[in-house]
């Protein structure tokens, strides 16, 4: 599995349309997907599930009032896949390069999904995705029979994986599998050789801790982890635990790794209710960085620390703060399509 930040061939999104994902306040929801897909298509095509023509030419619409150029909405694609709801990341076609002896081939590895441990029904539609992507583009299909998720995973495509005992380990996920059956099964289908647990999520995270909210790689040895600095916030004990067990972390060769501290966002709540608001839940784009933003100080210390760690990327700051009610962010609605071998 290639790192987010090799070049991409195309993004893909699935069009919001479940409203009970977003009690109440559906309405913006489709405003902030439309300025993520205009921001991507920049630079990469799009490609968009949606689940009707209807739908499709609102979605269009849409991002033709975001677009900065008429010609990008070349490089926006609508494909006719049904979905349940729109966490990409989640359900989404997770690429890879299969090395043989006939050279190298782009492979989608279809993983068993539940919806985070069968806490939302129907979910037939979004576990149909990655097999449907396959069909539509004629490339092959593997199956590990194992659920996993894209959020809850990152690798740096130099033999490491980050993810969190608290999602992984959780038996709403795979409860007839031990922890080195796990890691065997990641390390054969991923192609990476080592396994970095972290271990907990941060608070109002739906998906029993997703990685994709608390660290990530930037480059093949460094990670940014989101640390909250005050020891009254729930989420201080969990991420100064996780920040401590990272900074022990080493590479396959036994280096230690490089790590950068990311401040969490002031809390996000509705209707009372703790959001997992994080900037760890970015998207790493051709030429950019999209980056979750809430509406206080803070966004601006992250967005300068994410510039640093990406020179070479533009860094875009897109307010999220209607979004996270749904429970997650841009890393969440997005998948990768790395570029063909």
């Amino acid at each position: 599995m290639p790192p987010e930040w090799v070049r991409h061939d195309a993004t893909w999104l699935s069009w919001p349309h479940k409203e009970a994902s977003w009690p109440d306040s559906f309405e913006s929801v489709p405003d902030v997907f439309a300025e993520i897909a205009a921001s991507l298509c920049r630079y990469e095509t799009v490609h968009i599930n949606v689940l009707d023509d209807v739908m499709g030419g609102c979605a269009l619409e849409l991002i033709r009032s975001k677009v900065r150029h008429e010609d990008d909405l070349r490089r926006i694609c609508l494909h006719h896949i049904p979905t349940d709801d729109a966490w990409c990341r989640d359900h989404g076609p997770n690429y890879v390069y299969r090395h043989s002896v006939g050279g190298v081939e782009k492979v989608i590895v279809n993983w068993d999904y539940n919806a985070w441990g069968g806490k939302y029904e129907p979910y037939d539609n979004d576990g149909a995705v990655a097999g449907r992507i396959a069909a539509l583009q004629g490339l092959p299909l593997v199956s590990p029979r194992m659920v996993l998720e894209g959020g809850a995973i990152d690798v740096n495509g130099k033999g490491l994986l980050l993810t969190t005992e608290a999602c992984l380990l959780n038996p709403n996920r795979n409860p007839f599998m031990a922890r080195k059956e796990i890691e065997s099964r990641l390390k054969y289908f991923l192609g990476i050789k080592k396994v970095l647990w972290l271990k907990d999520g941060i608070a109002g995270d739906d998906t029993d801790g997703h990685v994709d909210d608390v660290a990530r790689f930037v480059d093949e040895r460094t990670v940014v982890i989101a640390v909250e600095e005050n020891p009254g916030d729930e989420n201080f004990g969990i991420l100064q635990e996780n920040y401590r067990l990272l900074r022990k972390f080493t590479d396959i060769e036994g280096r230690p790794l490089h790590v950068v501290k990311l401040p969490m966002p002031d809390p996000v709540y509705h209707d009372n209710e703790r959001l997992p608001a994080s900037y760890a839940n970015f998207y790493i784009a051709n030429r950019q960085v999209l980056v979750p933003v809430y509406r206080c100080a803070k966004d601006r210390i992250a967005l300068e620390i994410l510039g640093k760690c990406f020179p070479s990327r533009k860094v875009v700051g897109i307010d999220c703060t209607d979004l996270v009610w749904g429970l997650g962010a841009i890393h969440c609605v997005t998948h990768e399509e790395p570029a063909s071998c």
